[in-house]
């Protein structure tokens, strides 16, 4: 019988680098932030497009923590271009002040909110082939069961009552230790371990 491993979802994390390594995406969005607010306020004019660099962080925290964080790094550009304007005494239009605003708010609901969505979708697949692997265990357990079940009835009819009693006996710790071997996975979370001494690599004489 083949022995299935369940994925180790929970120790091995897949995915870019900003998913794996969120405090290094926060770092790096706040470099970002304050190297752009510094950016604006020593160098160029009102009409350089210096503060749409603010995109970069944004997007960076959004497509790494989702809708929330998105909305936040939005609004949080949106702070330091007030900050510029205030510090440099700028008066901006309307239009001005719109063409600034919008982009960096609207990439941060959109970006954070269709990595929420990637999220939810890698967790329903990977939710999905677990339980995929848990039915084809179980069902190759059955099927373990009604052959060695079956052997032993063979040996019984056959008035071997001793080696029946063998091969119930083994069929029997086979599938105890298998069913324990599900559940010790069960609880690790999904954790891949081989279970030590597994009997379905040994071979009966029928």
């Amino acid at each position: 019988m083949t022995v299935l491993t369940m994925p180790a979802f929970g120790s091995v994390q897949l995915g870019p680098w900003f998913r794996r390594h969120p405090t290094s995406a926060v770092t790096v969005a706040g470099v970002l932030f304050a190297g752009i607010l510094v950016l604006r306020l020593v160098a160029g004019s009102p009409s350089d497009a210096f503060s749409m660099l603010y995109a970069l962080p944004v997007a960076l925290l959004a497509s790494a923590f989702g809708l929330r964080a998105g909305t936040l790094a939005g609004l949080l550009g949106i702070g330091l271009i007030v900050v510029w304007a205030t510090a440099e005494d700028i008066s901006l239009t309307p239009s001005g002040w719109m063409s600034r605003v919008v982009p960096l708010l609207l990439l941060g609901v959109f970006v954070g909110r269709a990595a929420d969505q990637a999220r939810r979708a890698e967790e329903e697949r990977r939710r999905l082939e677990t339980s995929a692997l848990l039915h084809q265990e179980a069902i190759e357990i059955n099927d373990m069961l009604v052959q060695g079940l079956a052997a032993a009835r063979l040996y019984f009819e056959r008035g071997d009552v001793d080696t029946g009693r063998r091969i119930l006996d083994e069929t029997i710790a086979q599938a105890r230790e298998l069913v324990s071997g599900l559940i010790r996975r069960a609880d690790m979370g999904g954790h891949s371990f081989p279970v030590s001494g597994d009997p379905s690599t040994r071979s009966r004489d029928l």
